[in-house]
């Protein structure tokens, strides 16, 4: 574009400032103004990221005419709600991951964006690191045969704490939906949507959930092996293997991180990972080259496979609370 996106950050927390000192690192983007509930928390945050326009409401953020995309960092619960509201004020939008509550959520969202003719995406981040595009290029040339398994796992320790968000219910709290889209966003970029889901979990003290284990069969007969967790720390890699090679990502795979081709007869082939910032930088810059060739949607990222996703987070967690606890 001859000129930066100009993003309105709607939200103050944690993720929304990464992506506001991550977009620094861009030429294809600028943070032009932010909102919040109120006054004193949109200047603080404005304050920190040399942030011109600040604002004391969502609505007033989604009306500024200098903002060109808005970028949707709330709690999952109000990732529908926020985004129509921007898409309504003629707002393109990269709403957080998870995209929404629910499969129902998100088809909301994307049928207001459809019907305004404005760009919306899942900010799945991992889907545009470099390691990540290096993934796709060696899945497109072949080279790892017959996919027979994907694994992925998630696991982070966190406090027990009733009104952090992770474990608030009222928050969007649980593994699967924070921690778990990870995996399963990565399975469903091998392997797209499956045919067969079977999951068990086990809830944290609010009751959400605090460990969920998945197995997903395809109609070519692999199978991925997910795990999420909110009670440790795990290795967080993950692997994809072919009959002729396999692929791993070191901890953090969702993050930038090195990745091997291993050839099952032969030297394995090494991708250091390279990169400045946190990684948050490389979805904007998708944004901006989308919004320069005049396209809605990303390719990498698509609202429909964003839909399978939320669908199978939904039977997942369907599942979960079906399981016999004791």
């Amino acid at each position: 574009m001859n000129s930066p996106v100009r993003w309105g950050i709607l939200g103050t927390g944690g993720i929304a400032a990464s992506f506001a000192s991550d977009l620094r690192l861009s030429e294809a983007g600028v943070a032009v103004a932010v909102g919040s509930r109120s006054q004193a928390a949109a200047d603080r945050f404005a304050d920190s990221y040399g942030i011109a326009n600040r604002h004391d409401s969502y609505e007033s953020l989604v009306a500024d005419p200098d903002v060109d995309v808005i970028y949707v960092a709330t709690p999952h619960p109000m990732h529908r709600d926020n985004a129509i509201l921007a898409l309504r004020a003629g707002k393109h939008v990269l709403v957080e991951k998870p995209f929404t509550m629910n499969a129902a959520e998100a088809r909301e969202v994307v049928a207001v964006a459809r019907e305004r003719g404005l760009f919306a995406m899942e900010a799945m981040w991992t889907r545009f690191l470099p390691h990540v595009g290096v993934i796709r290029e060696w899945l497109g040339k072949g080279m790892l045969g017959d996919v027979v398994t994907v694994t992925a796992d998630h696991g982070q320790w966190f406090a027990e704490d009733a009104g952090f968000r992770l474990f608030a219910p009222e928050l969007g709290g649980g593994a699967l939906l924070d921690l778990g889209v990870y995996p399963v966003s990565f399975a469903s970029m091998v392997l797209g949507s499956p045919s067969r889901i079977v999951s068990i979990s086990d809830p944290a003290f609010t009751g959400v959930d605090a460990q969920t284990s998945m197995l997903f069969g395809y109609d070519s007969g692999a199978q991925a092996v997910l795990t999420c967790t909110l009670r440790a720390k795990s290795p967080t890699r993950a692997a994809i293997v072919g009959t002729d090679a396999r692929i791993e990502v070191d901890g953090d795979f969702y993050a930038p991180a090195r990745v091997s081709l291993i050839p099952r007869d032969g030297d394995p082939v090494v991708v250091e990972s390279a990169h400045q910032g946190r990684g948050l930088r490389h979805q904007a810059d998708e944004v901006a080259r989308r919004l320069a060739a005049g396209e809605v949607e990303s390719p990498f990222m698509p609202l429909d496979e964003t839909i399978s996703i939320m669908e199978t987070m939904d039977t997942v967690l369907k599942q979960a609370e079906a399981w016999p606890h004791a």
